[in-house]
């Protein structure tokens, strides 16, 4: 087999990232006296997404952006409320929600009969840890490293550095790292020199610059590749 040793990312490539985050903001708006409409949770997704990509750049702290977030949801929307507070129960509804995106699970499950299946992620420690465990995929993998915890966070070349150091055999040339992320998996996966699959089931068009050695739609492609 070409890869034996698969580093998936979490969010949004085995977890529906998307649903948890939005059945999260609305039971925040909830608990908060918020209003909650498509319109402000899509202003809410902009400014958590803008802020993701300065930390993926260096830009700005993981602490920061947690609390900053919504510092900026509220001065657009002009509601009064905690920010600190909102991140604190915001990360609380988010580590309940460990949906999975359609196919991950029996994904999972068959190649981890051949395969060393590790999760690579830049998540929130404490919400990414709750909802892999409480998740139908964790037995299947051999182990977890989540940023917070490594000290770095993908893309820098550190951070698959202390995933080469941790994890014996693993190699350049036998591991393939698969997310839907251009500026923290497939960046990363440039950045480390590992082969990459981009997961792209929107059919976004290839951006100029990144090495993208494989292309799927649908997880269940993944299966000719390794």
């Amino acid at each position: 087999m070409p890869y034996p040793y698969l580093l998936f990312d979490a969010d949004n490539t085995l977890f529906d990232f998307d649903q948890a985050e939005r059945n999260a903001h609305l039971l925040l708006c909830r608990a908060h006296g918020l209003a909650f409409s498509e319109e402000g949770y899509q202003l809410y997704h902009k400014c958590n997404a803008d802020l993701w990509r300065d930390f993926d750049r260096g830009l700005c702290t993981k602490e920061y952006l947690l609390v900053e977030r919504f510092r900026r949801y509220l001065a657009i929307t002009g509601e009064r409320a905690d920010p600190e507070a909102l991140n604190r129960d915001h990360l609380r509804a988010l580590g309940e929600g460990a949906m999975l995106l359609p196919g991950a699970e029996e994904l999972c499950r068959v190649l981890s009969r051949d395969h060393r299946l590790y999760l690579l992620t830049n998540a929130v420690a404490s919400v990414q840890k709750a909802r892999f465990a409480n998740s139908a995929i964790a037995p299947y993998f051999q182990g977890a490293f989540i940023s917070e915890e490594v000290g770095v966070g993908k893309p820098d070349p550190a951070y698959f550095d202390y995933v080469f150091h941790a994890v014996p055999g693993l190699a350049r040339d036998n591991a393939l790292v698969i997310g839907d992320s251009l500026t923290s998996d497939i960046q990363g996966a440039n950045n480390a020199g590992l082969p990459c699959c981009w997961f792209n089931p929107k059919g976004q068009p290839r951006p100029q610059g990144l090495r993208i050695d494989y292309e799927i739609r649908t997880l269940e492609e993944l299966y000719a590749i390794v």
